[in-house]
């Protein structure tokens, strides 16, 4: 149990970056990881996170992307909304995230950002690239 609670970047732990299906894995890219710590060092205030790693059977349960969707790789969906939300995203695009997801509607705790920093691969999924849910 002391392990979930190991801070694995100066701002955050393990438990709150592994899959949350009792799986106990966390295969979160590390260059991914540096990112998110300097955006959290640049935002400066706490960052909620509703979903971080998720394991290839775990995201196939709840994504329409299947077993090798972003949260596989390296992805987070932060709960934040209002202005917090305008200057997350704001920062986000200043350091390089190459995937942003919104969903700012519906209720304030299930509103979120979700950030990953996947390569362009095709012609057809273009990066940078920003979404709305």
């Amino acid at each position: 149990m002391d392990n979930l609670l190991e801070q694995i970047t100066p701002h955050f732990s393990l438990k709150e970056l592994m899959c949350r299906c009792g799986c106990g894995r966390m295969g979160i890219d590390p260059a991914f990881l540096e990112r998110l710590e300097d955006l959290r060092t640049a935002y400066n205030r706490p960052m909620i996170i509703n979903s971080g790693y998720r394991c290839p059977e775990y995201n196939n349960r709840v994504s329409t992307t299947g077993r090798t969707g972003p949260h596989t790789i390296g992805a987070v969906d932060i709960r934040v909304h209002g202005t917090d939300a305008h200057i997350l995203l704001h920062m986000a695009l200043m350091i390089g995230f190459t995937g942003i997801g919104i969903k700012q509607h519906g209720p304030h705790s299930g509103r979120f950002i979700h950030l990953d920093n996947l390569p362009a691969h095709t012609a057809s999924h273009p990066r940078p690239w920003i979404w709305t849910y």
